[in-house]
């Protein structure tokens, strides 16, 4: 559970991303911070585990995609999802949006069906797969208005994971570090090839200014070719350069 500190501190940081939580919403993310420390304790699913990194460095964090995202986004996936970071902070925050969760490691996934039960969250599923095999997929290549992922992984892989999920005219958003520069350069053959085109690139501080960060906004202007994704473990050992 999130002390009422943490509580008011979610509530007055997410105001400036637009995003107004209720009482019940906050009881949600009380709820969750509660299952993410539990679950902790018996699988690896984050190095950040105190009340204050938990609101800040998993919470606002996520909610932070709010600042860039299109108005008339429905559909959501989160490449990745880890934890359910973006993923299950922008539901709850946003009724509206329709949510897929996707992560390649199952006792990932058992968490994060746990997490979806308890918080009886609505328009949100959860897959358990690998992003190169889902992004061939009829059910998932080019359904979705966002892509979005907070992974460690650089730019240009990001890029072939993600995109292929993009509809035409839709955006990936990518949440990375304040070291953004040398990725974006080495991210212009991708970027062609996958056809994406960056269209913004927001840096903020996140609540104090140890918590520096970027979203890369990237528009789909054309159709990624059919023989992108590549087979699994390709995008990360030969990314497009």
């Amino acid at each position: 559970m999130l002390g009422s500190e943490y509580l008011a501190l979610l509530k007055n940081e997410a105001e400036k991303f637009n995003i107004k939580l209720s009482d019940k919403k906050l009881d949600k993310f009380s709820t969750y911070a509660k299952l993410l420390i539990e679950w902790n304790e018996k699988i690896n699913l984050t190095a950040i585990t105190d009340e204050e990194g938990i609101t800040i460095k998993h919470f606002l964090d996520s909610l932070s995609v709010f600042q860039v995202m299109p108005e008339n986004a429905a559909t959501v996936i989160d490449v990745g999802t880890g934890a359910g970071f973006p993923g299950i902070p922008m539901k709850i925050a946003g009724d509206e949006l329709k949510v897929t969760l996707l992560d390649s490691l199952a006792k990932r996934v058992s968490f994060l069906e746990e997490v979806l039960k308890r918080l009886s969250l609505k328009d949100i599923e959860v897959f358990h797969g690998r992003a190169e095999d889902f992004g061939i997929k009829k059910d998932f290549r080019e359904q979705f208005d966002i892509a979005v992922a907070r992974a460690v992984a650089a730019l240009p892989v990001l890029l072939e994971y993600c995109l292929p999920f993009v509809k035409l005219d839709g955006t990936f958003i990518a949440m990375k570090g304040p070291d953004i520069k040398e990725e974006l350069k080495e991210s212009q053959k991708a970027l062609k090839v996958l056809g994406g085109e960056i269209v913004d690139v927001r840096e903020f501080t996140l609540y104090n200014s140890e918590n520096k960060r970027c979203i890369v906004m990237i528009k789909k202007y054309r159709q990624t070719p059919s023989n992108y994704p590549r087979k699994s473990g390709k995008p990360t050992k030969s990314p497009i350069k």
